[in-house]
């Protein structure tokens, strides 16, 4: 209510009773509500003339016809648009562009895949030729007939 809660309201309530005394507290709670009541009653009231006046002035006649004119099918746009032969909805234009990035999501698509096949092909014949490269390494590695070892006695000279 005022921004009280059940807590502090059971304080208020017992502090109420030790300064007002049990045999005055009804009747002061009685006299606070008639009190809350007619401070409603006054801001409903408030409220109701606040509005009459605003009727009286013409706010309801503007904003029923601002809201009209925001309303196409209330402000016969569409009657409009059949009068001047305009069939062409908007969303035709969206589907031709969808149509299109379709189109170019494919042809991407397409020249993503064919780079990949490229891809793996130039792998796949670097993979082989480490492999025959790795063959002849290892053939010369194994073949020592063609040079003689050096002494030890020349190699420290």
């Amino acid at each position: 209510m005022f921004g009280l809660g059940a807590s502090e309201m059971i304080l208020l309530g017992i502090v109420a009773l030790i300064v007002i005394g049990p045999k005055d507290l009804p009747n002061m709670f009685r006299t606070l509500g008639q009190f809350t009541g007619k401070a409603r009653a006054m801001a409903s009231e408030f409220s109701r003339a606040m509005e009459a006046a605003a009727d009286d002035a013409g706010v309801k006649d503007i904003s029923k016809s601002i809201k009209a004119a925001a309303n196409p099918q209330a402000f016969g746009l569409d009657k409009a648009r059949e009068a001047a032969g305009l069939k062409d909805k908007p969303a035709s234009a969206t589907a031709k562009l969808s149509a299109e990035r379709q189109a170019a999501k494919d042809k991407i698509s397409a020249a993503a895949a064919q780079a990949a096949e490229d891809r793996q092909a130039r792998e796949a014949a670097q993979a082989e030729m480490d492999a025959d490269n790795a063959d002849f390494m290892s053939a010369e590695a194994t073949d020592t007939t063609d040079t003689p070892p050096k002494p030890k006695d020349e190699a420290k000279a």
